[in-house]
């Protein structure tokens, strides 16, 4: 099987040895998406309502390059540098999938890359 590998200026760049996504087959494989303005390459917003739509706009426009969409995302997993953020984090979350939303993990971890709140990754079909 070979693997593709997905980049985008629609979304930070990695900022590190990795891809934003690689597709295996029938499904697309991100990496961990981060709040980056594509523009600035810093980190958005202050509070963790602006990141959570920053970093789910990033993936939208990885999976997009992908030949994919939020629609057809089948797991996530968010990683939450404060779990007293997870309420504002899911309400912003759930307007993103509001309908037949993806299976779903929220760990509580430590700093994360860029002083960031929150990072997201995603598998979805294409």
């Amino acid at each position: 099987m070979d693997r593709i590998i997905v980049a985008t200026h629609k979304a930070a760049p990695a900022i590190g040895p990795y891809s934003q996504a690689v597709i295996a087959g029938d499904l697309v494989f991100t990496a961990g998406v981060l709040p980056i303005d594509p523009e600035s390459g810093h980190v958005v917003g202050e509070d963790i309502t602006e990141q959570t739509g920053q970093a789910i706009s990033n993936l939208e426009s990885i999976l997009e390059a992908a030949g994919s969409s939020l629609y057809q995302v089948v797991k996530t997993t968010v990683f939450l540098a404060d779990m007293g953020n997870f309420a504002a984090m899911n309400a912003v979350y759930g307007e993103f999938f509001a309908s037949n939303p993806p299976a779903r993990s929220t760990v509580g971890v430590g700093p994360l890359a860029k002083g960031a709140m929150l990072q997201i990754d995603a598998i979805a079909v294409r």
